[in-house]
C-alpha cells in the first residue's frame, strides 16, 4: 500500500521546474484557502440568529475534535513526509512531523462536513467540501502530503462532524452560554451603539 501511496503521490507532485503561475496557484490553494473557514465561522456568529450561532458553534467544535484525533493519529504512527525521504520535489517549507493525516484537509472538511449535517448550511457545506479538493491537490504538488493524507482526513473529518452533531444536544447549551458570554464581553460598546448583533 505504501507503494501505492507513494506512485500515486508522483502522479500529482510538480516537476523540478513547475510554472510560475501554476506554483502560484497551489501556494495560494495550499496556504490561504483555509482562512475562509474562520472568516465564514466569525460571519456566521457575528450576523446571524441565535440558531445559526449554535450550527457556527458546532462546526467549530466538530474542527477541534477533527484536529485533536489528527494530532492523535500523527503521534501513534509517525508517518514522514514526502521531501522527508526524498521523495518527489518540495516548494512548501514545512516542519518534517508525521503527514498522516493532513491537519489542512481535516479542518476543512470537519467544518464543510458539519455543515452537511443542516439543510439550511448544506450548500456551503458543498461548497467547502468542493474547495478541499484543490487544497488537496496543492498540498500534494507542493511535496508535503500524499494521496492517503487526503482520505485520511476525510475519514476523520466526517468521523468528527458527526460525533458532535450526535453529542450536539449535551455540550451546546453551555457552550453557547459560555460563547455568548464571553462575546457580550467584548463587544459590549459595539453592541449598545447598535454596531453588532447582541
Amino acid at each position: 500500500m505504501e507503494e501505492f501511496n507513494q506512485s500515486l503521490f508522483l502522479l500529482f507532485n510538480a516537476s523540478a521546474h513547475p510554472h510560475p503561475i501554476t506554483l502560484s496557484a497551489a501556494m495560494f490553494a495550499a496556504e490561504l484557502l483555509i482562512y475562509l473557514i474562520p472568516v465564514s465561522l466569525l460571519a456566521g456568529w457575528l450576523r446571524g440568529s441565535e440558531a445559526t450561532r449554535k450550527l457556527m458553534l458546532e462546526a467549530v467544535a466538530a474542527g477541534i475534535v477533527g484536529l485533536a484525533i489528527s494530532m492523535l493519529c500523527g503521534m501513534l504512527w509517525q508517518h514522514p513526509r514526502p521531501f522527508a525521504i526524498g521523495l518527489g520535489t518540495n516548494f512548501l517549507a514545512h516542519s518534517p512531523d508525521s503527514s498522516f493525516p493532513s491537519d489542512h484537509l481535516t479542518l476543512q472538511w470537519s467544518v464543510a462536513f458539519s455543515f452537511l449535517l443542516h439543510k439550511r448550511l448544506r450548500a456551503l457545506g458543498l461548497a467547502y467540501s468542493l474547495l478541499g479538493l484543490p487544497m488537496a491537490w496543492a498540498r500534494m504538488y507542493l511535496g508535503v502530503h500524499y494521496p492517503f493524507d487526503m482520505a485520511g482526513a476525510a475519514a476523520v473529518a466526517a468521523v468528527s462532524a458527526f460525533i458532535c452533531h450526535r453529542c450536539a444536544p449535551w455540550f451546546m447549551p453551555p457552550l453557547f452560554r459560555c460563547a455568548s458570554a464571553i462575546y457580550g464581553f467584548l463587544f459590549a460598546p459595539l453592541i449598545r451603539r447598535g454596531w453588532m448583533m447582541k
